[in-house]
């Protein structure tokens, strides 16, 4: 952290104790929980949705599409709109709207006006996350900044062990309206705790076009940029049909699976915290190995995956090496564009979403063409698409 970042810092104090500024980390961390379980709660919510307002699963599943392709255009976009706007007003109001788009949902008449509040979660997705991601630099000393983010990145990987699950079983047990409602409460709940402890944080510098393009002549946002689409593309074309690959490459019977992919999450949120620790020490580094780890574990299952134990250490090892990647590569962003954390972090966020729904739509077509095979294979040649991208900065001392 340098220049601009650290006198943003320094302007948060003295006043500001270094135990609201954590406070400040947990309340954001709350916030990226709450955005990530908005954002894939439906997932678990297709069938009633479909049902009550009469439209296929097929259909419903844009509940979960459109939002991510709308934060994947968001993040770019809403930092820039707002220009030096305060950030903490930024991420209040962005939190505002997440609660309105869920009483909306909660409320629909009909399918169109579900999908519209889902474009709205969208956008605060975007923006949110487009601020968040980089925020650990405004919030702790310099050496604490890998553990904030780890901290704050944390929130993704308690939405998919407890968000989603918790939600949907919310929907199962009270209806599907209930769920969103309850989304709506918990995310006020975040907009008052974000109110309560977050600092002013002023913007050093507007992000506009120009210095958001001046970040794609970084060589070092640039890699971060091509390894971020090419691991998250790889996993989410492999891991939307892990359920499948599970059973019949596996032999896993489908009522474990749940657990499974339960214990898939409790590993990548070890992986987190893990990854949040090394990057402290060794970035370069520690992403290369994250790499790596997801480039052998997700084409493995071919040859160590077809049986039950196999399969599941397998699984579980892959959730620790992905559980890393958010934290790792926001870190390897900070480091490689330290005076423009917020405009760098913006094109991550948005090549980040992208490649999710990406990534999914490819390995169905995928899946459907060569089958289980072939998206573990795509997985991992992008993930070791990804590794070499990331070996050839080896020599590149912002991310050492």
């Amino acid at each position: 952290m340098t220049t601009a970042e650290q006198s943003a810092t320094q302007a948060t104090g003295p006043q500001t104790t270094q135990k609201s500024r954590w406070l400040a980390v947990g309340a954001v961390a709350l916030g990226t929980f709450l955005l990530v379980t908005a954002e894939q709660l439906p997932i678990g919510l297709l069938t009633p949705v479909g049902r009550a307002l009469s439209v296929s699963e097929g259909t419903a599943g844009l509940m979960v599409t459109v939002p991510s392709i709308v934060a994947g255009f968001a993040a770019p976009v809403v930092p820039v709109i707002v220009g030096a706007l305060d950030r903490r007003l930024l991420m209040l109001g962005l939190m505002a709207l997440m609660t309105a788009a869920n009483v909306v949902s909660a409320v629909a008449p009909d399918f169109a006006v579900l999908v519209a509040s889902r474009v709205l979660v969208g956008i605060a997705i975007g923006g949110f996350w487009a601020i968040a991601g980089g925020l650990a630099v405004r919030l702790v000393p310099g050496e604490d900044v890998p553990r904030a983010t780890a901290i704050i990145f944390g929130g993704v990987g308690a939405a998919n062990v407890f968000g989603v699950p918790l939600g949907t079983l919310v929907g199962d047990l009270t209806g599907w309206r209930i769920a969103f409602a309850s989304l709506s409460a918990l995310a006020l709940v975040a907009l008052l705790a974000l109110l309560a402890v977050l600092p002013s944080l002023t913007a050093e510098q507007a992000v506009r076009p120009r210095l958001l393009l001046a970040q794609l002549r970084n060589p070092g946002v640039r890699v971060g940029i091509v390894a971020t689409a090419l691991i998250v593309f790889g996993h989410f074309s492999a891991y939307t049909f892990v359920s499948p690959a599970l059973q019949k490459l596996s032999g896993i019977d489908e009522r474990h699976v749940g657990p499974l992919l339960f214990g898939f999450g409790m590993a990548g949120l070890i992986g987190n915290f893990a990854a949040g620790s090394a990057l402290s020490r060794r970035v370069h580094r520690s992403v290369l190995i994250i790499a790596v780890a997801l480039a052998i574990a997700m084409p493995l299952f071919l040859l160590l995956g077809r049986t039950t134990i196999g399969g599941a250490i397998l699984l579980i090892v892959w959730g620790l090496a992905y559980g890393g990647v958010s934290v790792g590569l926001q870190t390897w962003m900070i480091k490689a564009a330290p005076n423009a954390v917020e405009a760098a972090s913006s094109l991550w966020v948005a090549v980040f979403n992208l490649a999710i729904g990406l990534g999914a739509l490819a390995g169905g077509v995928v899946v459907d063409t060569l089958g289980l095979r072939g998206v573990l294979l795509l997985g991992g040649a992008c993930a070791l698409l990804a590794a070499l991208s990331l070996f050839g900065a080896r020599g590149d001392e912002s991310v050492r």
